[in-house]
């Protein structure tokens, strides 16, 4: 069973819906018990990282989320999700993080577009990751006007560019993070969620039809 925290912000439906289509049985849940039991969890989120954090620490999820993390069972933060991963943001103010992985959450400078909205091309930092097993770069979708700056190098699983290297998906051992949302992200990103999902142990049907 897949637990997908529900703290009050993230495209809950549509994660559960990519994960069923995988073959795998999903819930949405803020039930600590429940999160604790699940063979894998995924943190999404939409909106802004000071909110999102409030209403982790309200609920008591975010020392849920990290004693999960702990767990050595695979959790994955989506967008939002992969962003509450890092040790603090500069959204609105300066926020404290999960601190579950080394960095910070910046706004994009420049001139150029913000947010950063659309197909982008993936480029494989560590193609041996599990994660990136047996597959191909290619191009997912990206809505987002921060990106994660990462504090050490290893953690860095793949990039896009856009007007500069941003970081696109982010791992160390069972923890991962994709900036994208690859339940929109067509083949590709199918794939990539149920990579992620195999790393369970669990069977699923893991096919994108």
């Amino acid at each position: 069973m897949i637990a997908i925290i529900d703290y009050g912000m993230g495209n809950l439906h549509s994660v559960s819906k990519a994960v069923e289509r995988l073959g795998y049985n999903a819930v949405v849940t803020a039930d600590p018990a429940v999160i604790a039991e699940a063979d894998g969890a995924i943190l999404p989120g939409v909106g802004a990282f000071g909110d999102a954090m409030e209403n982790l620490r309200e609920t008591g999820l975010d020392a849920v989320t990290k004693a999960y993390a702990g767990s050595g069972k695979p959790l994955l933060g989506i967008c939002l999700g992969m962003q509450l991963l890092f040790d603090k943001s500069e959204e609105y103010g300066s926020h404290e993080g999960l601190g579950l992985l080394p960095g910070e959450v910046t706004r994009f400078s420049g001139d150029f577009k913000i947010p950063h909205m659309g197909w982008n091309k993936l480029q494989f930092r560590q193609a041996d990751s599990p994660l990136l097993e047996g597959l191909e770069e290619g191009h997912v979708y990206f809505v987002h006007s921060f990106h994660v700056k990462t504090g050490q190098a290893g953690d860095l699983l793949a990039t896009c560019d856009y007007y500069g290297d941003v970081t696109a998906i982010v791992g160390r051992e069972s923890l991962f993070g994709m900036q994208f949302h690859p339940e929109k992200s067509g083949e590709l990103g199918m794939k990539l969620l149920g990579n992620f999902l195999r790393l369970t142990g669990r069977e699923g049907e893991a096919h994108v039809s």
